[in-house]
């Protein structure tokens, strides 16, 4: 899903299997978001990197709270602070 004014921001890479599961579980509970990929335009890869502080991918950026990683409890942390899912 690559939506504008989302509240929701996934920096990621086509190879990243933990990116696609990431993403995947977004559209699964219907969040939307906007994708935006690290390797097809290098100021992702930076904003990335300004946002985490680290270089790993994917970065979710959810209403200003970062998550390196697919980290399923932190992003439904997350997203039901944020009143993005109930």
């Amino acid at each position: 899903m690559n939506e504008n004014n989302s509240s929701v921001i996934v920096y990621s890479a086509t190879w990243c299997a933990f990116c696609h599961a990431a993403k995947d579980y977004l559209d699964k509970i219907g969040v939307k978001y906007t994708d935006l990929d690290v390797e097809a335009d290098p100021k992702n890869g930076q904003a990335a990197v300004d946002k985490s502080g680290q270089r790993g991918i994917p970065v979710i950026d959810i209403a200003g709270d970062i998550i390196v990683g697919f980290d399923r409890p932190k992003i439904d942390t997350a997203l039901k602070a944020h009143n993005l899912t109930t």
